[in-house]
């Protein structure tokens, strides 16, 4: 098959790092519901940027095609849905490291935004630079990238980066800079950086359960891209699940305390019980599993965290991941969940006990789920 066009006729004033599933049934299906809507009109250019021939293959099938079906398959507001849409938001996909000097070009000419989603050891750097023909690392790329928008005598753009990482645009930032210092780029391109481009953090949550091939993929209908406030902020779209939050701090103790823990609680009790199911939905459907469930929830998570948070905030969002959980279309294997089962109760758990102890308040679910160990 003949490689991706160079994108030279793309004006696509969203630049994408990452071709995988989630990307393509989250942020390019956002990004094509508000595009069929009219509420904007921005498009996409999708850049490979890993040595993966899997990544190679799929970045020339969206280069020939550039419009892929996605299932639409679950519960929200009670409502069942099943349904197949078209994302077309993708206007030109390109190999980086077949096409570095196209990509330059149009990151320098018509880039706005950059959006990634880039794995998780996207960030990190080990022994690459910046100064390199085709930079090896996300953050050594875009380093390159933007010191020739700078050297163009560009303005910054906004950068939007999907990585599950706390903090990440502030980590990639201070990746990014340090990596400038690093290889001798001038202190007034580390300014532009600091002060010319927009790094906002953002939190992305959608559960997106398979592929479609050649191309596609099968998703819940819950989706949520919230991006933190910054002056100068570009969005990349106007959906009602991509949400402006002066804080992203709520959405994310709401994500990692109720849906994080919650999934750690249901594997606690479903090791106990011997394994008796296989999926999520399936447990939901066991009133052994789903009710300690719920009443752990009722009884010591929301209570604890409604010292923090509005506690009718954290109601609406048990009953939404409730409702996603029980997804009669949805087969999130419980095993998968259970990896690393010990580490992931640590971050989800822990510090909810050690906030109910605080404030001297009982949590003898949680304390169980732990090992017993407060």
């Amino acid at each position: 098959m003949n490689p991706p066009t160079d994108a030279l006729d793309s004006q696509a004033s969203i630049v994408q790092f990452g071709t995988g599933r989630f990307l393509l049934a989250h942020v390019d299906a956002l990004v094509s519901e508000s595009l069929a809507s009219g509420a904007s009109s921005r498009r996409l250019l999708v850049v490979q940027s890993s040595p993966r021939e899997e990544g190679k293959r799929k970045a020339r099938l969206l280069a020939a095609q550039r419009r892929y079906p996605l299932q639409i398959r679950g519960r929200r507001d009670g409502v069942e849905i099943d349904r197949e849409q078209h994302v077309d938001s993708i206007d030109a996909c390109l190999i980086a490291a077949e096409q570095w000097q196209a990509l330059t070009r149009h990151v320098v000419e018509h880039a706005e935004i950059i959006v990634s989603n880039t794995a998780d050891n996207g960030f990190e750097v080990g022994t690459d630079s910046s100064l390199a023909p085709v930079p090896a690392s996300y953050p050594g790329k875009l380093t390159q990238l933007l010191r020739a928008r700078f050297d163009a005598g560009r303005d910054g753009l906004t950068i939007l980066p999907c990585e599950l990482i706390e903090h990440n645009a502030s980590e990639l930032l201070a990746r990014v800079t340090r990596l400038a210092r690093q290889d001798g780029h001038p202190d007034a391109f580390v300014t532009w950086l600091e002060t010319r481009c927009v790094w906002a953090d953002t939190l992305v949550d959608r559960i997106v359960s398979a592929p479609l091939e050649p191309l596609g993929a099968i998703a819940e209908p819950y989706a949520l891209w919230a991006i933190a406030r910054r002056p100068g902020l570009t969005l990349p779209c106007v959906h009602a699940d991509v949400e402006v939050v002066d804080d992203l701090r709520p959405a994310m103790l709401r994500k990692l305390h109720i849906l994080n823990l919650a999934h750690s609680v249901l594997v606690h009790h479903w090791q106990r019980l011997g394994q008796p199911v296989a999926t999520v939905r399936e447990a939901m459907q066991r009133p052994e599993l789903s009710e300690p469930l719920r009443a752990l929830l009722d009884d010591e998570v929301l209570p604890t965290l409604a010292a923090e948070l509005p506690l009718a905030a954290l109601e609406r969002y048990r009953d939404v991941t409730l409702e996603r959980f029980a997804n009669p279309f949805l087969d999130h294997r419980l095993a998968d969940i259970a990896q690393h089962h010990a580490t992931k109760l640590e971050r989800r758990l822990r510090p909810v006990v050690e906030q109910a102890e605080r404030q001297g308040r009982r949590v003898p679910g949680l304390i169980d789920a732990l090992g017993g160990a407060n």
